[in-house]
């Protein structure tokens, strides 16, 4: 029961990192912060980013699975597991590498302007669903390339050695909770407007000045639960 506690913990911790990346809180803080929400444009762009996530979370750790199979003589040691912590105190230490001047650099070279089109495809008059379902599939495979929490999620997955059934209920609630935020702002930005408007101006702002240095943050924290996860299963904490 502790594992599975342990466990769910680490992909709540995961999932709510992974809820504040410019796909998933970026882009839907901007499209609330304008004067008219487009409610179905946000729910369609928050329901595909979610559906890309999950089938693509499907996909790997079926994949993982397989390989997990195919090398099972490899684990008998838990290689696999000593595998996933040294990865973790690798990102963990990498995360130090991310400060703000590194990061003001990569904005200077990088500029705003994707970004920018993307979200000005979303905030029309009539945003259509296509364009809608495309810029956040865009988003997602964008991010694919460090979207290190989700990894770091797939990661713990397959060591869990769930069931099909129990993989495809264990993504759902990954990506539920990691479009939660947004899901609250919308809901917030709906009930009460004058109260969160501000709110929502600051978070906003804050998002498109540390949205690169956030990473050097979720690099930390992915690192930390990926070595916290291998500790707890390889026992090394009761050498403490």
């Amino acid at each position: 029961m502790d594992t599975v506690v342990a466990t769910a913990a680490a992909l709540a911790a995961l999932a709510l990192v992974d809820s504040t990346s410019f796909g998933t809180l970026g882009i839907p803080v901007y499209m609330l912060v304008q004067p008219r929400v487009r409610v179905a444009a946000l729910l369609g762009y928050l329901a595909t980013i979610a559906g890309f996530y999950w089938l693509l979370g499907v996909v790997l750790v079926l994949g993982a699975a397989g390989l997990q199979r195919a090398f099972a003589g490899l684990d008998d040691g838990g290689l696999l597991t000593y595998g996933q912590l040294a990865v973790g105190v690798g990102l963990f230490a990498w995360s130090f590498r991310f400060d703000k001047k590194r990061a003001a650099r990569r904005r200077a070279v990088a500029g705003t302007s994707r970004r920018e089109r993307w979200t000005q495809a979303l905030v029309g008059d009539k945003p259509r669903a296509g364009v809608v379902m495309a810029v956040a599939l865009a988003a997602g495979l964008v991010e694919v390339a460090s979207m290190l929490p989700y990894l770091g999620a797939i990661g713990i997955i397959t060591q869990a050695k769930l069931g099909p059934l129990a993989v495809g209920g264990t993504l759902a609630g990954y990506v539920l909770v990691m479009t939660g935020p947004a899901l609250v702002l919308l809901v917030l930005r709906l009930v009460a407007h004058r109260a969160i408007e501000p709110v929502l101006v600051r978070l906003g702002d804050w998002f498109s000045r540390n949205a690169d240095e956030l990473l050097g943050w979720v690099l930390g924290i992915v690192g930390f639960l990926l070595v916290a996860d291998a500790a707890q299963r390889l026992e090394l904490l009761h050498f403490f």
